[in-house]
C-alpha cells in the first residue's frame, strides 16, 4: 500500500514531470499519492493514468462531442480565481453527495497560475456566461489536469470530456509528450470517462507504466 505526501510552494517543470510519473499529484502545495481508497465500505484500487499524447486519436463519440460544442467559446490563459469560477465550482459540487469539497481552493493556491508551477486554465463560455472550466498544470515535457468543473444544467453538452480534448490539443501545440487526466479506479466508478481515450497508460505502482486495456487495469497494486 502507498500512503505518501509532502508539501511544495515551487517546483521546477521537470521535476513536476518526474513527479506526475511517479504518480504524485498535488492540490495547490500539497502533493499526494495513494494506492488505494476506501468509500461506501468498498476499497478502491487507484490508477494513475495518462495519455502519450502521439498515439491519441479522436473517437466517433469525441468528435460529435466538438461538434456539438461548436457554438461555445474556449479560452486558454494563465490561472485566475474570480467570482464567476467560485460560483460555478459552487453549482458543479451539488453532483456530490460524499466528501464534498467545501471551496475550489481545497484544489487550488492562493497564487494559482504559478504555485507550485505554471498552470493555465481553459474556460468555456455560452455567450458570456462561464459553463465550464479546467485547470492544467504545464511541466517540460508532460501536462496534468488539476481539477475541473461544469454547469450541470448542462449535462447533454459532455463539457468535461470537451475540456480534456481542448487539454490534449494544447498539450500538443506545447510539444508535450504526455498528458495526465488524474487517478482512476480498477473498480467500476464515476472517474470510467477517463479510460476511453486512445493513447491511454496506466501505472502498475511496481511494474510501472503499461498500455490501458480493461484486462490489464485490473493487475491488483502490490
Amino acid at each position: 500500500m502507498i500512503n505518501e505526501y509532502c508539501v511544495a510552494q515551487h517546483v521546477p517543470a521537470a521535476d513536476m514531470d518526474r513527479l506526475w510519473a511517479l504518480g504524485w499529484r498535488h492540490f495547490g502545495s500539497y502533493f499526494f499519492r495513494y494506492s488505494a481508497m476506501p468509500h461506501d465500505g468498498t476499497l478502491y484500487h487507484v490508477i494513475p493514468l495518462r495519455i502519450e499524447l502521439s498515439k491519441f486519436d479522436l473517437s466517433q463519440s469525441q468528435t460529435r462531442v466538438l461538434r456539438r460544442n461548436r457554438d461555445l467559446q474556449i479560452f486558454i490563459r494563465p490561472t485566475t480565481i474570480d467570482t464567476s469560477k467560485e460560483d460555478l465550482f459552487y453549482r458543479h459540487r451539488k453532483r456530490f453527495k460524499d466528501n464534498v469539497p467545501k471551496s475550489l481552493f481545497d484544489f487550488m493556491s492562493t497564487e494559482p497560475g504559478v504555485t507550485p508551477c505554471r498552470n493555465e486554465e481553459i474556460c468555456v463560455y455560452r455567450n458570456e456566461q462561464l459553463i465550464a472550466m479546467s485547470f492544467l498544470d504545464i511541466g517540460s515535457a508532460a501536462t496534468s489536469a488539476v481539477y475541473a468543473a461544469f454547469e450541470p444544467t448542462e449535462p447533454k453538452r459532455s463539457l468535461g470530456i470537451l475540456t480534456m480534448l481542448r487539454a490534449i490539443e494544447y498539450s500538443r501545440d506545447l510539444g508535450a509528450r504526455y498528458y495526465y487526466p488524474g487517478y482512476a479506479y480498477r473498480e467500476p466508478s464515476m472517474y470510467d470517462y477517463k479510460k476511453k481515450f486512445s493513447g491511454l497508460e496506466f501505472l502498475g505502482w511496481e511494474s510501472g507504466w503499461s498500455t490501458y486495456t480493461p484486462f490489464s487495469s485490473s493487475i491488483a497494486p502490490q
